[in-house]
């Protein structure tokens, strides 16, 4: 297994000679429809009200653990849970295109992921114990199944009343339709994004959020009713990704549930509602992705598995910074992608650390989700940052990490910590001077990656660790970068700028620059971050008709 992944992993490479396979031009005639629904199953509007007027939320409380005073579980909880992770924050129009943005990021704004809730009988809201799957575009459930309530409540015993699953899928066929044979690994990435999403969403309403170690993708599919054959009859199959425990709760105390056979078992024998829709008239076959998806499904546990409660990130919750006064469901909205930078404007080294801060590891939201050790490093290509020399840069999101990359770097490099920056920010300089010009050319040559303050490659602890966990682990990594991408996006927006999540990039010539050969470390996903030129010829309005 382990073989197949590193084989994906290499043939899904760009390089500047070749790029991965793809398809070569957008076939408009099978592009995918946006929203997945299934037809026939009960739907469940969710409540439309605006948020609670007497708990407004200051950006800089979310990252505080136990800040925000806990919401009680009721319906208009729900709502604002999915609305400010998973909704659409805005529709785009030029001239007769019109089209979504979500509050989740993804990759060619194609989103594959899919969202479910696993919930027992929610106050206010006249429905049963059972699964449901989330539809952005019109803001409601639909119900697939429906158990005994006692089976959840067995489950989550030990946590706080009220506690419930969150699932993500995705659809492969929705970024291969653009992407090819790389769109797995674009896909992680949005499950990344969705996991910070959630988590900060739930953080909004003082509730915690954790995903399962332990559960099998086997057990997630039977669960989320992903392996019923009849439901997807024509439509395209959703991957199971993962399973995430809810606690509507700021105590910070929860116990992670292991694989339920009991639930599995409840979901094999019930009645399910609905058919999947089909997204496309015709596809395109990678097999490749197919292959890394067998690969990459996390086994059932044979051992004991991980400890309750685990969370292996160290650190410390982070200070609030200038931006705490920021309206949080603002924020949360309001991000974008950049399309252009200005190429002029500078950031300060206030901004700057500050930017880099949120990106460290701790027990607080969005890191306090995750439950391994930090693998993902950042290399930073320095632009425009007052009182900092421009030039090359690292940033170690886990301290241990610096041996092993001055042991593998076949190049001498400065290592030096600028005086200017906190001890506390662990920031390495490798080389000064101009990257711009660098940092544009391996990242496909988009003029956005020099045009901006700063961009960076995520450095991912590669080959060790999928030793150390497995080939499933290989969906982890990447969902670490979404992570890290997420809080980069929110921290653009808090500090007035904006962020750019970058897939395409040429992988061995990044590593090259570092000078890294093998698999010991591989970079996963870029991003930059800017003064915005926005395209003036758009417009914008909001996510949902009731929000005007």
């Amino acid at each position: 297994m382990l073989a197949t992944v590193l084989g994906y992993h290499d043939q899904t490479k760009h390089d500047f000679h070749r790029f991965a396979r793809s398809r070569g031009y957008l076939d408009w005639s099978t592009q995918p429809h946006p929203f997945r629904h299934y037809e026939g199953a009960r739907a469940i509007q969710l409540e439309r009200a605006g948020p609670r007027e007497k708990r407004p939320v200051a950006y800089g409380q979310l990252f505080v653990p136990g800040e925000v005073a806990a919401a009680p579980l009721d319906a208009r909880a729900i709502s604002e849970f999915l609305r400010f992770a998973l909704g659409l924050s805005a529709w785009k129009r030029f001239g007769p295109n019109r089209w979504a943005l979500r509050v989740n990021p993804s990759s060619g704004n194609l989103h594959p992921t899919e969202g479910y809730l696993v919930l027992r009988p929610v106050v206010g809201w006249s429905t049963d114990a059972g699964v449901y799957h989330y539809v952005s575009e019109s803001h409601l459930l639909e119900q697939r199944y429906r158990f005994d309530e006692n089976v959840l409540q067995r489950l989550l015993q030990g946590n706080p009343d009220g506690s419930f699953l969150a699932g993500l899928t995705s659809i492969h066929w929705r970024e291969a339709w653009k992407y090819g044979e790389r769109a797995f690994r674009y896909c992680q990435h949005d499950v990344g994004h969705a996991v910070a999403a959630l988590r900060l969403s739930a953080a909004l309403l003082g509730w915690d959020l954790r995903l399962l170690p332990d559960w099998s993708h086997q057990a997630i599919a039977a669960v989320l009713g992903l392996d019923r054959e009849g439901d997807f009859a024509g439509a395209e199959r959703e991957e199971p990704d993962c399973l995430m425990l809810v606690a509507p709760s700021n105590r910070g105390r929860v116990v992670l549930p292991s694989e339920s056979a009991e639930l599995v078992a409840a979901s094999r024998r019930g009645e399910w509602q609905g058919r999947a829709n089909r997204l496309s008239g015709g596809h395109v076959d990678w097999p490749i992705i197919e292959e890394v998806a067998r690969a990459t499904r996390r086994p059932a546990a044979s051992g004991p598995g991980l400890a309750p409660g685990l969370t292996a990130l160290g650190g410390h919750p982070k200070k609030q910074q200038e931006t705490a006064g920021l309206d949080a469901r603002r924020i949360l909205l309001q991000r974008r992608s950049a399309v252009a930078y200005d190429g002029v404007t500078q950031t300060s080294l206030e901004t700057f650390v500050a930017i880099l801060s949120r990106t460290l590891p701790g027990p607080s939201p969005p890191w306090d989700a995750l439950w391994w050790p930090p693998a993902v490093h950042l290399a930073l290509f320095v632009h425009r940052v007052e009182g900092l020399t421009p030039g090359f840069y690292l940033l170690l999101r886990r301290g241990e990490a610096a041996d092993l990359f001055r042991s593998k770097m076949q190049k001498e490099w400065l290592w030096q910590h600028p005086a200017q920056v906190p001890e506390e920010v662990p920031l390495v300089l490798l080389a000064q001077g101009d990257c711009r010009e660098l940092a544009a050319r391996l990242s496909c040559g988009q003029d956005i990656a020099g045009d901006s303050f700063l961009s960076l490659g995520m450095i991912a602890e590669f080959e060790s660790t999928l030793e150390r966990w497995g080939p499933w682990f290989y969906r982890n990594l990447f969902w670490e970068s979404g992570v890290i991408g997420q809080a980069l996006y929110l921290e653009a927006e808090a500090v007035g700028a904006r962020g750019t999540g970058i897939g395409c990039f040429f992988d061995d010539p990044v590593h090259e620059v570092l000078g890294l050969t093998g698999h010991t470390f591989q970079s996963l996903y870029h991003f930059t971050l800017g003064a915005p030129v926005e395209d003036r010829r758009m417009t914008t309005t909001s996510g949902y008709d009731w929000e005007l």
